[in-house]
């Protein structure tokens, strides 16, 4: 199967006997095989973007066939708001990618499929955990008090951005939240939409304040028959911390001040082997589709496995998922129905985000000493005379976290086609995931003292000799109705389309956590909270429950495919507001021009040459707790009522105003396509969690603050066909993101945030919110080097400056697809340049001043100049470029001609590298990482602490059709 312009062979195209149920999809080289029946002289070939045809085979074995093209300019059509379109007609700003373009590997959760692959998307995740948290941002970052992330549509139903676990500090420090997404098979996903401006994501109103991701799975298709694929995966850590070997370790702690004899206990552990591992994933998915004359319906069912790079850490995800459709009534009524069932269980270790000295896993295996042995001559772990040193391997041992969520999708719909071009469609959609965290402390963990208070409560016994149980469950469930009528007509040179919709989207939230303590037997292992002798609290957590009302309308116009307009509107109701401004109201628009449809226009040179201009508003209550606009009061366990928030009657919604204008262009046979976009978005009426001193009644409320964040620059995106032949192909795609970040009109408000950990360092911090500058800008004093004592020296007497921002300038991303005969290969290469990163994992443990306390340092730090006396003050000594280049992905395969294999139509085999190489001067493990360090209610960016390193991994693969 080939495309009868460039001969380029094309993948998964439906091939079907007219008249019976014998189909197939083409493989990745073209090829197909299909069992042809008696009764059958005829092939049906389909293909998005072609027209279909019929191809008589009476007494043939083998056919070749060609595909046209359904129009000489784009035609791809992609999933947008309430509908899809073809990409020629869309007047926003909407990228789209199929599997051919995903990432490939290990991927625990959607947004790794799309990481540096579409302009304008930036994809930070928190660390290199399994399931880890992911930072997204659609053409920057426009709130001060939420992560800016998305929103995600699966199937159609809304996503609820949470059903991860608790998050409670059990006695080590806080760690960043699991990432939401996780429960979706990245397997079952056909297509991923991103849309990106206000005239593409207005559809959804304050939900798409921050742009909108529209996931599609899988559906059936005639002949598409049983789809099997296994991987294996083998993971190393990318990079290891330089740390001083024992002999070295002595050497240097002796010359800084350490008494040899008192440090040196006579062993040779390196901690990071003892963390850090060499780990196996697994990955099986099953699926069968089909389609009938009115039927159309796909299940499947999908296994993983994923163990991480450090000791007692893994995600293993269950999921099964049916898709499915049914015509009724002579065609005039259709019921669909998607429904998700997962079941993921994460394994955790004790990393935290703001662990205190002693470390969490990480920051105890930097700092240990490698002279002590990991076990006392008895069996038991080591530990020093002090008490402060806490053994990682005897964290591992005796610290079990691990959690289990059940989440349910499920969407309902059925459609009516009233008449000609007129369609009335209903939608249910129910998301309920379930889960609980068991963390059991044991007895015999070392180093764990001091009681815990929990909400006042007078405090917890401390941990060690007495262990510690804490479960935390979380009961979450989103229900949403829609009404949606389209209207759909041509007449004359004009095409007109609309849809108006009623949407309530009810969300609720149920988390109760309980504490244990007095471990019974002290000698055994925590299996359960049977384990402990009693509940040391009662039960605590706060319950939920907030409503999203919508009215929206979209019309979109085109005049003989040349002139375009899309105007949409949306009421959005929150009761997060109080009365008088409870409701949003956001309009926006888009028009385009499509020159190469003049008659004048050079068609000679340009297959496609369109103008896009858009305006629009969108609103925002993400990040804004339930009930923000009235006082609220917390119960707490010393039998108390404290007041958490006063009333802000007055408060409103947060508004993005955002234009922009675009160039769509296809030169030379379409072998050369892009998109290139200029943007700009300023957000106002800023939400903001007010602190306020005593002797205030409340804390604290919600605010509006004045000002201003604007997000400004240029999205590239570039398809080229380099070379399009019968037996070697090679495409190439590009795309860059220029962005400029800056707060306007805030006035003289200064927000101190990005909180910095470490010895001494208690209430330091590192960011700024002010104006004139990004979201994200550090400040502090500018280091100017060590004077001839080893004393820190620092510019204007440690004046502190604005000294650089944590948002990349730059981001790119380059992938090569090539194909030759039945072999096919793709390299993926992305970029960020123009940001810097805090290093504040070696400002709160690569002091010299830590080896004369006898803790381990970096090689750097032991062979500086740095007096051992020196501070670790917060400054640009730990600033650091993040600027990077890495080989992201890269994927060889080999399809099998299975003319000789009976029963076995396609079959594939593949080798994926992930993370392979990174050029950096980034002096920490990786600079993609983002850890949490949440200052005055504001996420932080763009730093790095003790962070879970990311994995190079090899992944082995086959895919198989039946």
């Amino acid at each position: 199967m080939t495309d009868s312009k460039n001969g380029s062979p094309l993948d998964g195209v439906t091939v079907s006997v007219k008249g019976t149920t014998s189909g197939a999809i083409t493989a990745a080289n073209g090829t197909f095989k299909v069992t042809v029946p008696a009764n059958g002289n005829t092939l049906v070939v389909s293909y998005l973007g072609y027209a279909t045809q019929e191809v008589n085979i009476a007494g043939k074995t083998t056919v070749n066939v060609a595909l046209a093209s359904t129009a000489s300019n784009i035609s791809e059509v992609v999933v947008i708001g309430y509908g899809s379109q073809r990409v020629k007609d869309a007047t926003g700003s909407v990228a789209s990618l199929s599997p051919k373009n995903f990432n490939k590997g290990v991927i625990s959760s959607p947004e790794q499929l799309l990481q540096g692959r579409v302009s304008g998307v930036q994809v930070t995740p928190a660390s290199g955990e399994p399931g880890a948290g992911v930072t997204i941002n659609i053409r920057g970052a426009s709130s001060i008090r939420s992560n800016n992330s998305p929103l995600f549509v699966v199937d159609g139903v809304p996503l609820d951005n949470g059903g991860t676990s608790g998050g409670l500090d059990a006695g080590a420090g806080t760690s960043s939240a699991k990432n939401p997404l996780s429960f979706i098979n990245p397997s079952d996903i056909e297509n991923i939409s991103v849309l990106k401006d206000a005239s593409a994501t207005a559809i959804y109103g304050s939900r798409g304040a921050n742009g909108v991701v529209l996931i599609t799975t899988k559906k059936g298709a005639k002949g598409q028959g049983i789809q099997f694929s296994a991987n294996g995966s083998f993971s190393t850590p990318a990079k290891k911390y330089d740390l001083l070997n024992a002999a070295d370790f002595v050497k240097y702690a002796t010359a800084a001040g350490a008494d040899g004899s008192v440090i040196n206990k006579g062993g040779n552990t390196n901690w990071q082997d003892v963390i850090f591992r060499n780990s196996v994933s697994q990955d099986y998915n099953l699926g069968y589709g089909n389609a009938g004359k009115s039927t159309t319906y796909r299940f499947n069912l999908g296994y993983a496995n994923q163990q991480g790079i450090v000791e007692n850490t893994s995600l293993k995800r269950l999921t099964g998922r049916f898709n499915g459709s049914q015509l009724l009534f002579n065609d005039k009524v259709k019921i669909d129905l998607n429904f998700l069932a997962s079941n993921v269980k994460d394994q955790f270790a004790p990393i935290t985000d703001n662990a205190g000295f002693e470390g969490s896993l990480i920051g105890a295996a930097l700092l240990a000493n490698p002279t002590y042995p990991i076990k006392n001559p008895d069996g038991t772990y080591y530990n020093n005379s002090d008490g402060a040193f806490r053994n990682p391997a005897n964290m591992l041992d005796y610290i079990n976290d691990r959690d289990k969520i059940n989440r349910y999708l499920t969407n309902v719909s059925g459609t009516w086609n009233i008449a000609k071009g007129l369609s009335y469609k209903a939608n249910f959609g129910y998301d309920a995931s379930k889960g609980t965290r068991n963390t059991f402390m044991d007895a015999r963990l070392l180093g764990y003292t001091g009681t815990q208070s929990f909400r006042n409560s007078p405090g917890v016994q401390q941990v060690t000799g007495n262990g510690r149980g804490v479960v935390q469950q979380l009961d979450k469930r989103s229900t949403v109705i829609e009404h949606t009528l389209t209207y759909d007509r041509s007449f004359g040179g004009s095409n007109l389309n609309v849809v108006g919709g009623y949407s309530y989207q009810v969300f609720k939230n149920f988390p109760l956590n309980t504490i244990y303590t007095n471990q019974k037997n002290k000698n055994a292992y925590i299996s359960s909270v049977s384990d402990f002798a009693q509940q040391a609290l009662p039960s605590f957590g706060d319950s939920s429950r907030y409503q999203l009302q919508s009215f929206f309308g979209r019309a979109n116009y085109n005049y003989k495919e040349k002139y375009y307009a899309t105007f949409t509107f949306r009421a959005d109701g929150s009761d997060k507001f109080g009365p008088s401004n409870r409701y949003g109201y956001f309009p926006a628009g888009a028009l385009k021009w499509r020159i190469s449809s003049e008659s004048w226009a050079p068609k000679k040179v340009f297959d496609d040459l369109s103008l896009r201009l858009n305006y629009g508003q969108v609103g925002s209550q993400d990040g804004l707790d339930p009930y923000s606009y009235a006082a609220v009061w917390q119960a707490q366990l010393n039998g108390t009522n404290s007041q958490i928030n006063a009333a802000s009657p007055s408060l409103k919604w947060e508004t993005t105003t955002s234009y922009g204008a675009g160039i769509d262009f296809a030169i030379l046979g379409n072998r050369v396509s892009g998109s290139v976009d200029y943007f700009n978005r300023s957000t106002t009426d800023l939400l903001f969690f007010q602190d306020y001193p005593a002797p205030s009644v409340s804390p604290s409320r919600w605010v509006n603050l004045p000002g201003k964040v604007v997000n400004k620059g240029v999205d590239l995106g570039l398809n080229i066909a380099l070379i399009q032949g019968k037996r070697f192909s090679w495409d190439v795609a590009y795309n860059a993101t220029i962005l400029k970040n800056v707060v306007k009109n805030f006035g003289g408000r200064i927000i101190p945030t990005g909180g910095v950990n470490g010895q001494g360092l208690s209430g330091a911090y590192a960011q700024q919110i002010r104006d004139g500058y990004p979201l994200g800008e550090f400040y502090m004093p500018v280091f100017t080097g060590f004077d001839s004592n080893g004393i820190a020296t620092y510019q204007n007497n440690g004046l502190s400056y604005l000294v650089g921002s944590s948002i990349p300038k730059f981001t790119t991303g380059l992938t090569n697809n090539f194909t030759f005969g039945r072999w096919n290969a793709s390299f993926f290469l992305n970029a960020s340049t123009g940001f810097v990163i805090y290093n504040n994992t070696a400002n709160a443990y690569f002091l010299k001043g830590s080896l004369k306390n006898g803790r381990n340092v970096s090689y750097e730090a032991a062979t500086s100049n740095e007096n051992p006396l020196n501070s670790g003050s917060v400054s640009t000594r730990f600033l650091e470029k993040g600027d990077f280049l890495r080989l992201t992905n890269a994927n060889i395969g080999y399809t099998f001609p299975t003319g000789s294999l009976k029963g076995i139509r396609t079959l594939r085999v593949s080798i994926t590298g992930q993370n392979l190489f990174l050029i950096t001067n980034y002096s920490g493990l990786d600079p993609e990482v983002n850890t949490n360090k949440a200052l005055n209610n504001i996420p932080s960016r763009g730093f790095d602490y003790t962070a879970y390193p990311n994995a190079r991994t090899f992944t082995l693969g086959l895919n198989a059709g039946f």
